[in-house]
């Protein structure tokens, strides 16, 4: 961290050491800036998102909010009051890291990935998708990249994850737009694995794994991603 402040010797920021680009800043504010009592003051991190959907869909989520004193289109404020998991708020700074790195920091920052990303059939009818085909076009989502491992998690009336896949291809040009979904490129998937609907239903994502939602692409827990190995092979 660099302490740049004398006002505020407490607040700090990570930024890239090549481009200089900020991607993170902690600090301590009162509360009133979130909603909260004017005399309560809360430690707090700035992120940028480089998603404008997953942007959105994090701020209808509790403990996050616009970005406090940042470009509130692109960044937002994480309450680090315990608020939100630890393993996100790491999942957040993974984010913002890749979305101010370099192209050719962004080609190498990481090996293969595990993601979960939401599957709406009342949008797509994804418990067909794979009837005549293993590949399919999927919408790309951030920080995804080729050779990661996705996971397809289907809404009601399923609820559970169904699909196993590896991405095979990324940065698909695509543009689509209507009052629900927003598509900027695609990514190609094909698929490894069919899961059936009461091996991970939500109601155990959430009592096993502390998974409570999944409205955007996040990183697969450790213990769920053994679980999906376990099933993948056969095994209990």
């Amino acid at each position: 961290m660099e302490y740049l402040w004398k006002s505020t010797p407490d607040a700090g920021i990570f930024r890239h050491e090549d481009n200089r680009k900020w991607y993170g800043l902690i600090m301590e504010v009162s509360g009133d800036k979130f909603g909260l009592p004017k005399e309560q003051y809360v430690c707090a991190l700035n992120v940028k998102i480089g998603d404008p959907m997953l942007h959105d869909i994090l701020l209808q989520q509790d403990g996050f909010f616009p970005g406090y004193h940042m470009n509130k289109k692109s960044w937002i404020s994480i309450l680090l009051d315990g608020t939100v998991p630890f393993d996100k708020i790491c999942d957040m700074i993974d984010l913002s890291y890749q979305a101010t790195a370099t192209k050719e920091k962004k080609a190498k920052l990481r090996p293969p990935k595990e993601w979960l990303i939401p599957a709406n059939p009342k949008y797509y009818d994804i418990e067909h998708a794979f009837d005549a085909t293993d590949t399919i076009d999927w919408k790309q989502g951030n920080g995804i990249k080729t050779k990661d491992t996705v996971f397809l998690y289907v809404a009601a009336p399923v609820s559970a994850i169904l699909y196993k896949c590896r991405v095979l291809e990324t940065d698909i040009p695509y543009t689509y737009q209507d009052g629900n979904l927003t598509i900027k490129s695609l990514m190609k998937i094909k698929l490894l694995k069919r899961y059936k609907p009461d091996c991970f239903p939500f109601d155990k994502l959430k009592n096993e794994y502390d998974i409570f939602a999944v409205r955007g692409p996040r990183s697969v827990p450790d213990r769920l991603s053994a679980a999906l190995s376990r099933q993948a092979r056969g095994r209990q």
